[in-house]
């Protein structure tokens, strides 16, 4: 979280011209709905960046912030490694949101694209996991607890509307059958699969990318007719349309 300041070593090991913008378009907000736009803020915090001239310093400063956190995640993990509860522990680590540094003209969270929804997400579970093993399956993070209560032996509560993922421990290549969902923002949704990401706004604008093809998610599809079918699919894992917001008393 900012501000990103940290020991002026870890600043060293990424020279500033060295660092690289991120992969981004000048144009990239003119087929975005005007609800993707306002999220963007393209005249907020990129505008003064781009005025400052800035913008590979913030870069520098995350990655600083980022080593520095990896050390302390490190002297933990030491610390573990030498106790006697190493065989044990169960350790589930996870990140709130991604951030963004230019990409579409948007910064920080407060989005529904790629980078802002994207998150570290890492589990150890002796006897199950095994190291260096990677899942390409798309998940979201409502999945920690009831996750956590299948291993230890907990009853989900039936309030609880996320998916364990022991299988997918156990097995990174099993197969899954549900989409990762982001929401920000009052009826403000995103689901992603392995293969597209679809946005829903709150006024029924959309957007819609292929993940595999579009990485960047640079071309937005919703407007073409022959991803209808596709579109009304992603739609059906969003949640019902929400009831009005109470109003404030005064």
């Amino acid at each position: 979280h900012l501000p990103f300041v940290v020991p002026r070593k870890y600043y060293e090991a990424f020279p500033l011209d060295e660092i690289q913008l991120p992969p981004h378009l000048e144009n990239d907000l003119e087929d975005i709905p005007p609800s993707g736009v306002r999220m963007a803020n393209p005249k907020g915090d990129h505008a003064k960046f781009l005025k400052s001239g800035r913008w590979k310093a913030a870069i520098q400063s995350y990655l600083a912030t980022c080593s520095y956190t990896d050390m302390n995640l490190g002297r933990l993990l030491d610390a573990l490694d030498a106790s006697p509860n190493r065989d044990n522990t169960m350790i589930c680590l996870w990140s709130d949101h991604g951030w963004s540094f230019g990409e579409k003209q948007h910064w920080r969270k407060f989005a529904l694209w790629e980078e802002t929804t994207r998150v570290a997400y890492l589990w150890v579970v002796p006897g199950m996991t095994q190291p260096a093993s990677r899942c390409n399956r798309s998940v979201d993070l409502m999945s920690v607890y009831p996750t956590l209560c299948e291993l230890v032996g907990i009853e989900k509560p039936e309030h609880v509307s996320g998916h364990s993922i022991t299988k997918l421990l156990a097995d990174p290549s099993a197969s899954w059958d549900y989409p990762a969902i982001t929401t920000h923002g009052r009826g403000n949704h995103s689901v992603k699969t392995e293969t597209h990401r679809y946005i829903r706004y709150a006024n029924g604008e959309e957007e819609l990318y292929h993940s595999v093809d579009d990485p960047y998610e640079w071309n937005n599809l919703a407007s073409d007719p022959g991803q209808s079918n596709l579109k009304r699919q992603l739609a059906s894992w969003l949640p019902k349309k929400e009831a009005p917001a109470p109003k404030r008393k005064k």
